[in-house]
Formats: structure tokens, C-alpha cells, sequence
């Protein structure tokens, strides 16, 4: 869907001259970790998430709400095995968070964030797609190099766009969200894309 952010990408890593990077070299590419936090804050790979509270509290509220009966609340009081949904894609893409621009993919918010984002609770990128504390996502350092090969790999050698209108394309949460067509909801998952060579990239065996 923009075409202009995958060929900015595409020629960051074309400046690397080689094709198998360690992780650090991965690390190097600014516009490529930026287009990673990116992704993973409006496509975060888990919609939200449970949590069970192991004792008594108040969760403090930065804006008090005024409850049906007229009476004010500064905060919430949870009892021992209350459940609490931490609503990670809502927490990603709020506006009083990250401005009103904030369902929008724009790597280069990454250069400079809003202030409100600082108070985010996770463990990485001022996001909670990996959530934050002792229950946080173990691999996730793992999983975003992993994110970064692969867009390495691909987006080097092919391009990519969107085979139907982007307003057929839905999310659908299973385990972890999908992509899935509204016109198609039958078929399951899917995203169809149209894939060629890049432009100027080196074919196996030599020729382009």
C-alpha cells in the first residue's frame, strides 16, 4: 500500500553489499528498524491479552470517569482473580497517544515520538505488542531480528502490492491476527498480493 516507503527500504538495504547479514548488520539499517516498529505497533501480532490479578488493588486512572449513578472515579479497584484485558492493538493506535495521525503507517514517526508514548509500559519500541514486566514476551528479541531477515531477504529481491482493493482486506484473530478478504470470508486467511522482481536486483547465477 506504499510503494514509496518499500523502495526507500528496498534501497537502504541495497546499500548493505551482501546478501547473508549477521544480526548487527540488520540492526545498522535506521530505516529498516523503523519501518519494524512500525509494523508491529498498527499490526500488532496479538490484538490483546489477559492478565489475572494475583492480589488486591487500585489501578489509578489518568482521566476520572463518572460511573451511571453520577459518582466519580479516580481508579479502578480490582479484586485477587479479577481478569484484565490489556487492549495492545488499541493502546498502539490511540490518537491521545500517538496523534491524530495515529492508525496511519508512518515510519518516520519513529524519528520523533510523541511524548505520551513514553508512558507506555512495554518492554520494547514504546509499544505493548511484545507487553511489558515479568510476563513479557521472552523472544522478542529474536522475533524482530527474525522480522528483519526475512524483510531483508524479500524485499531486496521482490516488490510487493496488494491484488484487491485495500478496503477488502480485514483482520481476523485467531491465536494471533490474520489477514482475511471480506468478500471472501469462507476461504479463511489469505492476502492476495502481486510479487515481481525488483527492478536492477541480481538474479542467481548472475544475470539480472
Amino acid at each position: 500500500m506504499h510503494p514509496d516507503i518499500q523502495q526507500k527500504l528496498r534501497e537502504e538495504m541495497l546499500g548493505l553489499p551482501i546478501e547473508q547479514p549477521t544480526m548487527e548488520d540488520l540492526n545498522s539499517l535506521a530505516y529498516l528498524d523503523r519501518v519494524a516498529r512500525e509494523i508491529l505497533r498498527i499490526h500488532s501480532v496479538v490484538a490483546a491479552t489477559v492478565r489475572v490479578a494475583s492480589h488486591e488493588d487500585v489501578v489509578p486512572l489518568d482521566t476520572p470517569f463518572t460511573d451511571k449513578y453520577g459518582k466519580v472515579h479516580d481508579g479502578i479497584h480490582v479484586k485477587k482473580g479479577d481478569a484484565i484485558v490489556i487492549p495492545v492493538k488499541l493502546v498502539n493506535t490511540l490518537e491521545s497517544i500517538w496523534g491524530p495521525d495515529a492508525r496511519e503507517f508512518n515510519p518516520d514517526r519513529w524519528l520523533d515520538l510523541p511524548k505520551a508514548t513514553q508512558a507506555i509500559p512495554g518492554v520494547w519500541g514504546n509499544q505493548l505488542s511484545f507487553i511489558g514486566g515479568p510476563r513479557s514476551c521472552i523472544g522478542f528479541r529474536f522475533a524482530i531480528v527474525e522480522m528483519k531477515a526475512l524483510l531483508f531477504s524479500l524485499i531486496r529481491s521482490f516488490e510487493f502490492e496488494l491484488a484487491v482493493s485495500p478496503d477488502q482486506v480485514i483482520q481476523r484473530a485467531s491465536i494471533v491476527t490474520r489477514p482475511a478478504l471480506r468478500s471472501e470470508p469462507e476461504k479463511g486467511f489469505q492476502l492476495p498480493m502481486r510479487i515481481r522482481r525488483a527492478k536492477g536486483v541480481r538474479k542467481s547465477g548472475g544475470g539480472y
